[in-house]
């Protein structure tokens, strides 16, 4: 068999709607031709993968998580895609990769938009695999328009990459079948379903119970024969559209196996819907620091606080300054015998008045709330200029700036801290720290590590983890928690497979 000509392409991006941020171009790292190919070290020329098919890279952009794509952004990249597919075509297959959690102005169910206009360019007889983040969201339109979906099983996202690897294993092997096979044969059922479940990812980390035990089902399911592939999306909980839920689907050549697969699966997710919590004990970013303070001066360090309101890798903003605010007003915190590390806000102006102000130089400046200023505006930061970093690829010039203990990281572009790194670069000691809060939900691998005490404080923002204070009105009810006494739903999954007529299983 000649070797099959596969199309790459994807937007991926995690988008808050409670956000006012509004993701543009400036945004979004946007690869095409070999630079896209090299994204992915399994589809490296001489490795097995990289020449079982002829690779034609289209286009793909990656966002940083934040606000809702700007439209005409969005369909600037989507209809590049669709225009670039049908001229370079035919394909016989497409590995979309995807991050599920997209939301663009004005639209809703983007992914199933952008979709649909690749299958639209393609046509009907090429091979689509997706590639998805479980905090994606699968709705019926989506599902409709590949052949093949799958997604991370790990939170955090240390399977990343595994995932797409195995999103193209997939394609390759419905591609090769057996010899004869005809192009529709090739293609898999899907079982589908979503179960009315929404729940903020620091309640469904794989490290706890019950996702631990649910993700662990997959590679039996798996292991059936007839089965190709099982997938399990927790959905993302911070967008308002109908299409926001948890979803199975199961998928394979054996449309019965997969149908009871995918309504065993989906129960057991339903009847665990209560046993999910968060990942850390949790309260009020005031209950967090009156812990972390309380220790005595022989404890371990540092305390992690997660200022997990506005999570930048979930969707905030990443310049709410209502956590800094706390800090400074905090009495115990004036004194620079402590060290507690912020980490960050992103405020061009003033990482331009600490720039000029140079390193020891005084500043007093007014920080962040300038794109999501809930609950409060700028808050002023009055201090020394602690350290200037230049030339971060993601940030730009960072800046610190110390008041009393409390050491204030600024950047000039927004950035999650996930890495012991991040702060060693910016001249800081995190180990050495008493208390270091940041902008994140779950920690990180690195930060998980290095913490000696560590709590999730509920704070305000675009994400957060208090979804019933955040106004939801356009998700399908009724939806646990939101209705938590709702009746137990039906969770038959829809069979589908392109060209025949889709049934409940």
């Amino acid at each position: 068999m000649a070797r099959p000509r596969i199309a790459i392409a994807g937007i991926a991006i995690e988008s808050s709607t409670f956000s006012p941020h509004i993701s543009g171009w400036e945004a979004f790292a946007v690869r095409r031709g070999r630079e896209l190919r090299e994204r992915y070290p399994f589809l490296a020329e001489g490795t097995e993968r990289g020449d079982a098919a002829e690779w034609v890279p289209i286009l793909h952009g990656l966002s940083l998580p934040g606000g809702a794509v700007d439209a005409a952004v969005y369909e600037s990249m989507r209809d590049e895609i669709a225009q670039r597919l049908a001229a370079e075509g035919p394909f016989d297959g497409l590995f979309l990769d995807i991050h599920g959690a997209m939301s663009v102005v004005g639209r809703q169910d983007a992914e199933a938009d952008l979709a649909g206009s690749v299958r639209a360019a393609v046509g009907e007889d090429t091979l689509i695999s997706a590639s998805m983040d479980l905090h994606g969201n699968v709705s019926a339109d989506l599902s409709r328009a590949v052949d093949l979906i799958t997604c991370y099983r790990m939170a955090p996202h240390e399977d990343a990459w595994n995932t797409r690897e195995r999103a193209v294993h997939n394609l390759l092997e419905r591609l090769r079948g057996p010899h004869g096979r005809a192009p529709h044969a090739r293609r898999p059922w899907q079982a589908w379903v979503q179960i009315p479940v929404l729940l903020p990812g620091e309640k469904t980390s794989t490290r706890l119970e019950p996702a631990h035990s649910l993700y662990n089902r997959i590679p039996d399911i798996e292991a059936l024969d007839g089965v190709l592939d099982a997938a399990f999306w927790i959905g993302y909980a911070w967008a308002d559209e109908p299409r926001c839920q948890a979803a199975v689907v199961v998928t394979g050549d054996d449309d019965v196996l997969a149908g009871s697969q995918a309504h065993e699966f989906a129960a057991a997710i339903w009847q665990a819907r209560r046993d999910f919590a968060f990942v850390a004990p949790t309260g009020t970013l005031a209950e967090c620091l009156d812990q972390a303070l309380s220790r005595g001066p022989d404890a371990a360090t540092p305390f992690v606080i997660s200022d997990s309101g506005d999570n930048p890798t979930a969707g905030g903003a990443g310049d709410v300054s209502w956590t800094l605010g706390e800090l400074l007003a905090r009495p115990e915190l004036r004194d620079p015998e402590r060290t507690v590390i912020h980490a960050s806000i992103f405020d061009p102006d003033a990482v331009a008045a600490a720039v000029r102000a140079g390193v020891g130089g005084a500043v007093d400046v007014q920080v962040g709330g300038r794109v999501d200023g809930r609950p409060r505006g700028p808050v002023r930061l009055s201090g020394e200029v602690f350290s200037i970093t230049e030339g971060d690829p993601v940030a730009g010039t960072v800046v610190v700036i110390r008041s009393g203990s409390v050491h204030a990281i600024i950047t000039e572009r927004r950035k999650p801290y996930h890495l012991v790194s991040d702060f060693t670069d910016l001249g800081l000691d995190p180990h050495a720290a008493d208390i270091v809060v940041v902008k994140i939900g779950y920690l990180e691998p690195e930060l998980y590590k290095m913490a000696a005490d560590w709590l999730l404080a509920l704070t305000p923002g675009g994400v957060d983890q208090d979804l019933l204070r955040l106004g939801h009105a356009h998700i399908q009810r009724p939806m646990f928690p939101f209705d938590p006494d709702m009746p137990d739903p039906d969770l038959r999954p829809v069979l589908r497979r392109r060209g025949d007529e889709e049934r409940l299983a």
